[in-house]
C-alpha cells in the first residue's frame, strides 16, 4: 500500500526541528570536503559543487521569503531578481562571496536554512503561500526545504567525495508529507532518491519526471 498522509491521522508532522537537523547534518558532511573539490561537478547535475550549494541556499531563502509577507502571495513568488552568473548556471538571489572560501559558502547555507527554520516556527499553521507545485503551509515548506537539503547534499557528496546518509526517520516523514504515493516497501532514503529522480528501486525504474505534493493535509 502507498503511504497516504491524507488518510493517516497518526502521520508524524514535519517540523522546524527536522529542518534544522537536516541543514546541520548537511553542513557537517560538506565541511569534510577538500577545498580543491568545490569546482567539480555535483553528481549528475549540470552545476559545480559551489553553485549547487548556492542553489540550495537560494531554495531555503526563497521558501522563507514566501512565508514572510503579512499576506503571503498565492499567485506567484515574492518578486526578487533571480540571476545566473554564467550561462547554464543556477538562477539565484543568493550568491556567496568566493573570497570567503568554502567555509563562507557553508555559512551562507547555514544562514539561509536558519531563516526558513525561523519562519516555519513562527508562522501560523493555517498560513498558505504560493509554490509552483501547489500552495503550501509552513509544514509543507519545511518538508520541501528538507528534501532540497537531503537530495542536493547527495548530489554534492558524489562530487566532493564525502559520505552522506541521512536519518531514515527524517526521510520517512518527508516522504509521507510530500510523496504519499511513493513505494512503502523499500527503505526511506533510497525511496526518497527514487522519488526525486536520482535512483532506481526494485520494480521501479528511475524517474525522468517527478514532482512533490506540497499542498496542506487535512
Amino acid at each position: 500500500m502507498p503511504r497516504s498522509a491524507d488518510s493517516d491521522p497518526t502521520r508524524p508532522p514535519v517540523t522546524a526541528d527536522d529542518l534544522d537537523l537536516a541543514v546541520r547534518l548537511a553542513v557537517e558532511a560538506l565541511r569534510e570536503a577538500p577545498p580543491v573539490a568545490w569546482d567539480g561537478r555535483a553528481g549528475s547535475l549540470e552545476w559545480d559543487c559551489w553553485e549547487t550549494v548556492e542553489h540550495l541556499s537560494d531554495d531555503l531563502f526563497a521558501y522563507a521569503a514566501q512565508l514572510g509577507p503579512r499576506v503571503p502571495p498565492l499567485d506567484g513568488e515574492v518578486p526578487f531578481v533571480w540571476a545566473s552568473r554564467r550561462p547554464g548556471g543556477p538562477s539565484n538571489v543568493i550568491h556567496a562571496n568566493r573570497e570567503a572560501g568554502p567555509a563562507g559558502l557553508l555559512q551562507v547555507l547555514e544562514a539561509s536554512g536558519a531563516l526558513l527554520v525561523a519562519m516555519v516556527r513562527t508562522t501560523p499553521p493555517r498560513t498558505r503561500a504560493h509554490h509552483v507545485f501547489g500552495a503550501a503551509d509552513p509544514e509543507g515548506f519545511a518538508a520541501m526545504g528538507i528534501v532540497e537539503t537531503l537530495v542536493h547534499t547527495y548530489d554534492l557528496a558524489a562530487g566532493l567525495g564525502v559520505a552522506w546518509s541521512p536519518p531514515a526517520d527524517l526521510c520517512a516523514r518527508v516522504l509521507a508529507r510530500l510523496f504519499p504515493d511513493a513505494p512503502s516497501t523499500s527503505e526511506p532514503w533510497p525511496t526518497l532518491l527514487w522519488a526525486t529522480g536520482r535512483a532506481e528501486l526494485p520494480g521501479h525504474g528511475r524517474l525522468t519526471e517527478w514532482r512533490w505534493d506540497g499542498t496542506p493535509r487535512t
